[in-house]
């Protein structure tokens, strides 16, 4: 069985960017999982909460709802503050990420690329940073070896993909994006895509924005190749698991 392993930032980032993804292969079979580093407790938008604490709360259960819609195989929320990942010592945050791509020992791992994403966000480009160094120190033994105990062995997924774009969101800094290498079809899932970022609830306001980016996306989800196992030129590809083995 293929797996596939996304890493964000905030709760509503893995159906926004990556949600057509990750029904799509889900329903091919693929184990899925969404590692979210911050439960987004610093939102502009906060719905009901009188406070932080009952911020994040909410957007671990909206979490859960929209990988329920998504029907992710294992949906992680880690306690990350929201809005401070750059604040955050990145060897502890690596360490984590690293110990979870050994447990769960995907082939593939998506992310953001350094500019952010769509909206520019400093978590997003954090998020990806985070991840790259884990996709890379997961497979060396020479890295965190005090993991390596009661079955957690090294591993190194054979490619890591950043979310890409052709356009920002309008009224943003100006982004520069990652040259586009993977083009999949999530044409049948879009409307589940839509349905899970709004599974947000406390996002509402945002709602009109994003279904306007999501639809003039269309069909389709972007991402760019940045490390494969396999060395060679690029080429556009239609399949995220295209050059890769099934099993272990």
């Amino acid at each position: 069985m293929f797996r596939l392993l996304c890493i964000t930032a905030h709760p509503d980032d893995e159906a926004g960017w990556f949600g057509g993804s990750l029904r799509t292969y889900r329903d091919r079979g693929a184990e899925t999982s969404v590692i979210c580093l911050t439960p987004g407790q610093a939102g502009s938008y906060r719905g009901s909460a009188k406070n932080d604490r009952e911020l994040a709360d909410l957007r671990r259960r909206e979490f859960a709802a929209s990988c329920e819609i998504l029907h992710v195989s294992k949906a992680i929320v880690l306690d990350y503050p929201d809005g401070q990942l750059y604040r955050q010592e990145l060897n502890r945050v690596v360490y984590e990420l690293v110990l979870q791509v050994r447990q769960f020992r995907p082939h593939v791992i998506l992310t953001f690329g350094p500019e952010g994403g769509v909206t520019g966000h400093p978590d997003h480009s954090m998020a990806g940073t985070f991840a790259t160094l884990s996709f890379h120190w997961a497979g060396r033994t020479n890295r965190y070896q005090d993991q390596l105990t009661n079955g957690v062995r090294p591993h190194l997924p054979s490619k890591l993909y950043y979310a890409t774009s052709d356009a920002a969101l309008p009224n943003r800094q100006p982004l520069i994006f990652s040259p586009e290498s993977a083009f999949i079809d999530v044409g049948q899932h879009l409307e589940t895509k839509i349905a899970a970022f709004k599974a947000h609830t406390t996002q509402q306001p945002l709602w009109e924005l994003f279904e306007k980016d999501m639809r003039r996306r269309g069909a389709h989800e972007m991402f760019h190749l940045a490390a494969s196992l396999k060395p060679g030129s690029q080429k556009l590809e239609t399949d995220l698991f295209e050059g890769t083995e099934d099993g272990d």
